[in-house]
């Protein structure tokens, strides 16, 4: 199988080509959008009782946390950022925040995150999966355990359990390929499901392809043919199934697609709360451009905050009202944060010595803060929070047994969250 890695570090994604290259694909699809909305209706209030989901909104590049999440006004290493009250006494953010300050009752902060990964690719593997990088074994990130853990609880979810908008995510590792983030742009752009043979020739293809898998895995020739034939048959479910509506944003009321924003991130939330309706137990909203070595203030108010601020406040709003934030964990978060010192390119450098990480929903504890970090910002002064035991603290918001332990391929036992400790008082 060609399968699509960055040596560990970077996306090992779903291939929508790859299976095509194998089926050619079904007659042209007529997507069945008309019966999402009932089915949707008719599944939700069962979805509310019982199904978990998660929502990461990756910050890639590395936010600065200080400017957004834990102010420091009238020091040197401030900024020239006002704090503003929240919806929750006592705790302040930043003054570009204001619609999500409004949700801050939903919200936690963890102002005490201190690890050690302070490069974009090591940080980034390491606050998506709890481990450092190894080049012996490829973990698992978040979306490929919580994928793994609550998909079977499932059984009328017909779309993949991992789905990555906007680029892509960190390899599902020892846990194969059948749990790799479905990559898709933030449009819902689900193509590739074409085809230029007949469903009869399709079938035919079917069967010899399983024909030639079931000889593979009654040799005994490893892993990988079990999840091909696993990812196969839900590519073919996946192609006639109406759920494909949950990925087209532009379905949605042209006032909810205002109030999310017309952003690639916008759109992406708005596809997540989407996603999350119909069971998905995992979804990744990707919103680049934090690596601000130069310019930072002007580039945070002016663009990343706005964007930010209008996408993260309807996702939490609208998950709220619409009675299934607390089966949802959100989780916001970047690979490190950046320098208490500005630069002189009027920048903040890389820094994971001290910053924040915001979470919300599930069984998490709403409007807090957790931790502290010293008056100019440099050093956690509370207990330091590592990526293992965020990553447990999500899982416990999840229901997801800490106990769990997978087996990598090298036969090595490996604990679920690497042994994390659940962060005291994030968790109800």
């Amino acid at each position: 199988m060609n399968e699509k890695k960055c040596h560990g570090l970077a996306c090992s994604e779903t291939s929508r080509r790859h299976f095509m290259s194998h089926l050619g694909g079904l007659a042209a699809l007529s997507a069945p959008f008309a019966s999402f909305a009932n089915s949707l209706v008719a599944n939700a209030e069962d979805l509310k009782k019982r199904q978990k989901s998660a929502i990461l909104l990756w910050m890639g590049g590395g936010p600065s946390t200080m400017d957004i999440w834990d102010l420091k006004p009238g020091q040197a290493t401030g900024g020239p950022f006002k704090q503003i009250s929240t919806s929750v006494d006592g705790i302040a953010i930043s003054e570009h925040m204001p619609m999500t300050a409004r949700q801050m009752h939903h919200l936690s902060i963890v102002r005490s995150m201190s690890t050690r990964e302070a490069d974009h690719q090591r940080g980034r593997y390491y606050m998506h999966t709890g481990f450092v990088p190894n080049p012996n074994v490829e973990h698992p990130s978040y979306g490929s355990v919580i994928a793994h853990e609550l998909a079977g609880t499932i059984e009328s979810l017909e779309i993949p359990p991992f789905v990555s908008v906007g680029g892509g995510s960190v390899s599902p590792g020892f846990l194969g390929t059948a749990w790799a983030p479905f990559v898709v742009s933030s449009q819902g752009d689900v193509k590739n499901l074409e085809s230029s043979v007949s469903r009869e020739r399709l079938v035919s293809r079917l069967q010899m392809l399983g024909a030639i898998e079931n000889r593979f895995i009654g040799e005994k020739r490893g892993q990988l043919p079990k999840d091909h034939r696993e990812i196969i048959g839900k590519s073919v479910q996946l192609m006639t199934s109406s759920q494909l509506a949950a990925f087209n944003v532009a379905e949605e009321p042209t006032t909810v697609r205002e109030r999310y924003g017309e952003t690639n991130f916008g759109r992406g939330c708005l596809m997540a709360r989407r996603l999350v309706e119909v069971g998905v137990p995992f979804v990744e909203v990707n919103l680049g451009g934090w690596d601000n070595h130069n310019n930072i203030f002007s580039t945070l108010a002016d663009q990343k905050l706005p964007d930010l601020d209008r996408a993260m406040s309807a996702l939490i709003a609208d998950l709220a009202d619409r009675g299934i934030l607390d089966n949802t964990a959100v989780i916001w978060m970047g690979e490190f944060g950046r320098t208490p010192t500005i630069n002189g390119n009027g920048g903040r450098d890389h820094w994971a010595r001290s910053w924040s990480a915001v979470v919300g929903g599930a069984g998490f504890s709403r409007g807090t803060v957790v931790g502290e970090t010293s008056v100019d910002g440099r050093e956690v002064i509370s207990e330091p929070y590592s990526s293992q035991d965020l990553m447990a603290s999500v899982l416990k918001s999840l229901d997801i047994s800490l106990d769990t332990t997978f087996r990598a391929k090298n036969g090595r036992p490996m604990k679920i969250a690497n042994g994390g400790q659940i962060i005291p008082g994030l968790c109800s």
